[in-house]
This record gives structure tokens, C-alpha cells and sequence, in this order.
């Protein structure tokens, strides 16, 4: 592989479950402290593997990512004959080549700054409490935006050299859905149709839940638009009306129910691309957890189910498992024909007070605000 992570001393502990892995770097903890439990402090991630076959699905977690208390944390949702092979692949080596890339854009920055003509801090950026500058949230943005979509090409690159060896790319891939918390700001990557959900909470105590992503789907217009431009095909068969497909111009094959992908090299050319949707946010105060999943998850569950379900869930490291275990269950209910996909989670946890308070909070609030609804003369 092209990327190497030897500048770090990486601590890597993986769950019984091979699909989740926990990394942390010599910023990540203190000395001697496990990684899976330090990981547990600020994520929740499991893998439950569906009725298909192996797993394809594989989550991470790493800390110490790109500074103190960075955290980093993916779900990859694999398809096609080497489907597992790649999300694990591209799991465990794309976190790095995206803290590289950033590295380099950095250095890049810093010797642009040592010339004197650019020394002073542009109006469009701030300063923190030791005088150094810090990027605006549009320049933090664009920053992170061009570290993850270089990321995605190299890794993809990376994948396409693995054609001459035992995993084929040509019709499997990945999906990639990624958050990376660097303090206070909060970066989504995303590529396919996995996808990213944050539960906020107001002032006056009401739970919301705002999707992050975009769910990357043929039937998006301008994704299918993309594709057609480039001979791709996209349609649905008969038998799943509801599902768009991308299909090769002469072929019918693969039906790929995804418009964006790490691998999928015949369909590269074909308006497929690899090319992430990268967004940012200010982390807060209201703001809880965010949960990333594949679409085992969002398949059967809403956005709010999702979000209520980790509410309801008395220890906040067992709140990925009861939103995939959750999924496994509506599967079984609502398609009891169907073998049931793979369901997988993240839960990142955005505030460091004890779970148990803040459950316990954001039920009292929802409760009083609930009282002043009914209250006559109340106000919502």
C-alpha cells in the first residue's frame, strides 16, 4: 500500500468481532490505558452481520486523530463478491491517508505563511487565546474537504492495485461514511449510501434529529444524471420497483443500488465516482451524538427511531448494538422473506458529562415541555 502510519506508535485493538477495530495513538490516552475501554468513553460501535452471508460491514474508532482529543470514526458497508475484503481494507487504511493528506495541506499553508507578504491573519480568520490564527469554519471546511476527496482518489487508486491480486475490484466495492471531531468543529465525509444522523437537542428541551448526509442513491436526479451522461444505465427491476439501479451500457449487470463507491472499477467510467461529500458544523451545545450507520440500518428504521433508540438506552456503550440489534428486529417483522442486510453503527458521543445525566436530562426536558403543551394557554 501507498500510505504508510509509521510516524505514529498506533495501539490497535481489535473487538471479538473483526468488523470493529479501535486504534489510538500516543495522544490518544494515558499510559497503559486499553484502547478498546478508552474508546467505549466517547464511541459506541457494533457489527451485527445479516442474513447474506459474511459480514461485509466494518466500523472503526480512532483517537489522538490529528491532535489530543481528535477522534475519528467510520462505517464502511462492503458489495459484491469482495465486498468484506475491501470495507476492511479501506477501513483500515483510509483514517491515515486522510490525516496525511491534511498534514500535507497543512505544511503547504505553513510555508505559504512564512512569506512576509502573507504573515498577518486574513480578516476571514480568527485567533485563539494564545494569539495563534485559526481558520474560519469556510476555510476549515475547504481544508478538510480537499484532504478527504485526495484521500478517497488515493484510496481508490490503492484498490485498483489490488486487481492483480486475489481481490477483484471490477464489480465490489465500499461505501464510506465518516466524522471526524477535531475540538469543537465537526467534519462528515461521505460516499454511497450509508449515512450520518445528529441528535440535537433545543433549548426549550425538544429532540431532533438532522440528517448530516445525503443518501447517494441512482435515483437522486443528479446522480442519475451523472451516470447517463457517462452511457451508464439506471433502472429498476420489476421485482423491487423502489430500488434504482446503475447497470453497465450493454450488460445487464451489476445493479449497483449506490451512485458513489470506493472500488466498482467497470462502472468507473460509466459515471460511478468516488468523489466524497464533505460537510462541517459547529459542535453545539444541544448537540448529543451522532450516529453513523450503513443502510441495514436505514433501510427499516427513521431517523428518529435511530436517535430515540440510543436515547432510551441506559449505558451509552451499548447504544450501537441496540440500534443494530433494533434493525435485525424490524428486518425480521417487516420483510420476513428477506434475508435481513447487515446492520452497523457508530455512536460518537459529543459531550464528556455522565450518559446517565444526560439521558436523564433530555427526558426532563422533553417532559416539561410536554407539561407546557398540554398546560392551558401553553406555549410549545
Amino acid at each position: 500500500m501507498g500510505i504508510c502510519a509509521s510516524s505514529k506508535r498506533v495501539e490497535q485493538e481489535q473487538d471479538s468481532d473483526e468488523n470493529v477495530v479501535y486504534v489510538m495513538d500516543d495522544q490518544g490516552g494515558g499510559a497503559g490505558e486499553d484502547a478498546h475501554a478508552a474508546g467505549r468513553k466517547v464511541a459506541s460501535l457494533f457489527s451485527q452481520k445479516g442474513k447474506k452471508g459474511p459480514n461485509q460491514d466494518a466500523v472503526i474508532l480512532c483517537q489522538g486523530f490529528g491532535m489530543e482529543d481528535g477522534v475519528f470514526c467510520g462505517v464502511f458497508d462492503g458489495h459484491g463478491r469482495c465486498g468484506q475484503f475491501v470495507s476492511k481494507l479501506v477501513r483500515d487504511y483510509l483514517p491515515f491517508m486522510i490525516l496525511s493528506h491534511r498534514n500535507a495541506l497543512l505544511l503547504g499553508s505553513a510555508d505559504v505563511d512564512d512569506d512576509p507578504v502573507f504573515s498577518d491573519a486574513s480578516p476571514s480568520s480568527s485567533t485563539d487565546g494564545s494569539g495563534v490564527p485559526s481558520p474560519s469554519p469556510a476555510q476549515l471546511l475547504e481544508e478538510w474537504r480537499e484532504a478527504c476527496a485526495n484521500a478517497f482518489e488515493a484510496m481508490d487508486k490503492e484498490l485498483k492495485l489490488q486487481a492483480n491480486s486475489s481481490m477483484d475490484c471490477s464489480f465490489s466495492g465500499t461505501t464510506a461514511v465518516c466524522a471526524i471531531k477535531q475540538g469543537r468543529d465537526l467534519i462528515v465525509a461521505n460516499l454511497g449510501d450509508s449515512r450520518a444522523v445528529l441528535a440535537t437537542m433545543s433549548e426549550t428541551g425538544y429532540l431532533s434529529a438532522v440528517q448530516l448526509t445525503t443518501d447517494q442513491k441512482p435515483s437522486v436526479p443528479s446522480e442519475a444524471e451523472r451516470i447517463k451522461r457517462c452511457n451508464g444505465r439506471v433502472f429498476a427491476l420489476k421485482d423491487e420497483p423502489s430500488v434504482q439501479r446503475v447497470w453497465l451500457p450493454d450488460e445487464d449487470c451489476p445493479g449497483l443500488a449506490m451512485a458513489r463507491s470506493l472500488g466498482d472499477f467497470r462502472l468507473k467510467r460509466h459515471g460511478v465516482v468516488s468523489e466524497p461529500q464533505v460537510a462541517h458544523r459547529r459542535v453545539a451545545p444541544g448537540d448529543l451524538f451522532i450516529i453513523l450507520a450503513t443502510d441495514g440500518v436505514w433501510d427499516v428504521l427513521s431517523n428518529e427511531e435511530v436517535v430515540s433508540i440510543v436515547c432510551a438506552t441506559p449505558r451509552k456503550q451499548h447504544a450501537s448494538k441496540a440500534v443494530a440489534e433494533a434493525a435485525a428486529q424490524r428486518w425480521r417483522a417487516k420483510y420476513p422473506a428477506s434475508r435481513a442486510d447487515d446492520c452497523s453503527a457508530v455512536c460518537l458521543f459529543l459531550r464528556d458529562q455522565d450518559w446517565g445525566t444526560t439521558v436523564a436530562a433530555a427526558k426532563a426536558k422533553a417532559a416539561a415541555a410536554a407539561t407546557a403543551a398540554r398546560a392551558p394557554n401553553g406555549r410549545c
